[in-house]
């Protein structure tokens, strides 16, 4: 389209849109998504240059993006090696690293910048959580899981005491926050090339509800609960929402998901993972979304 009308305005004697100076193409890129911009940089030679421009792209990255280079172990960890590198690298090149998933503490956690967006999100698998009863396999077990991004999850048997928490120590940007618990009632695997999942073990979790605990390391603290309900789907739970106010200070999350009445167990419960993303990303309909 963007060559018809070019040629069209050359051989009426008019101008062209590629004949828009690269700065004026820039500055309306400036009030685009990311996504939007990759679309423009294909309508003509002049887009494409304005697309790749460092003022561009490095308006889209996060303030902190230095940090989470060196996070995502393009520095080696180091700060000042990691902003020397991103100053040589170019911004469109930045923000690409950045939007993979970046492992962290040995593959248990992920972060990564929405492609549409820029905001930070990040997964902690459920292997980085401290589960009570986790190696008594009378209670769980990590089973595979192919609807798991890290391929497994932790299953709950049958315990009286249900208790899972875990904590995170991230440089998130500036901004505010959502927090879930992935989780979902029932065994679910394929039969006949079909998704089913098993029923059994399901018990003990409409008696009374489960308790959501989220504590940041600035003195933030929010609590929730509810009843796990709804089988056979994954579904995740809305624990709260945190606000990070310096992009340049770590901020440690500790959060925790509990059933502790002992008068009752409970059992057949998947745990994949817990996740962060920004608030405006987490599109909440209520206390849970499911999946």
């Amino acid at each position: 389209m963007g060559g018809v009308a070019s040629s069209t305005a050359r051989r009426g004697g008019g101008t062209a849109l590629g004949d828009l100076p690269e700065s004026c193409i820039a500055e309306v890129m400036l009030r685009l998504n990311p996504t939007e911009i990759c679309g423009m940089a294909r309508l003509s030679r002049t887009f494409r240059a304005a697309a790749s421009g460092d003022g561009v792209w490095e308006a889209k990255l996060p303030p902190n993006y230095p940090r989470l280079l060196a996070a995502a172990g393009a520095g080696g960890g180091d700060e000042e090696a990691a902003a020397l590198e991103a100053e040589a690298i170019p911004k469109k090149e930045v923000y690409a690293r950045l939007c993979r998933r970046n492992c962290l503490d040995g593959g248990t956690k992920e972060f990564w910048l929405d492609k549409a967006s820029g905001g930070t999100c990040m997964t902690i698998y459920s292997r980085a959580l401290s589960i009570t009863g986790i190696d008594d396999r009378r209670y769980w077990n990590y089973i595979p899981n192919d609807e798991s991004r890290f391929r497994s999850v932790a299953y709950l048997s049958q315990i009286w005491w249900f208790e899972v928490r875990g904590e995170a120590e991230f440089c998130f940007p500036e901004g505010t926050y959502s927090l879930f618990f992935r989780v979902h009632l029932g065994r679910p695997f394929k039969r006949l090339g079909r998704r089913v999942y098993s029923a059994e073990n399901i018990h003990g979790w409409d008696i009374k509800p489960v308790r959501f605990q989220l504590l940041t390391s600035d003195g933030q603290h929010v609590q929730s609960k509810c009843y796990l309900t709804d089988p056979g789907v994954w579904i995740k739970h809305h624990v709260g929402d945190f606000v990070v106010k310096n992009s340049n200070e770590p901020l440690n999350i500790q959060f925790a998901m509990v059933q502790i009445d002992c008068t009752h167990t409970k059992g057949g419960l998947c745990v994949d993972s817990v996740v962060v993303r920004p608030q405006y990303l987490a599109r909440k309909k209520g206390p849970r979304s499911y999946e």
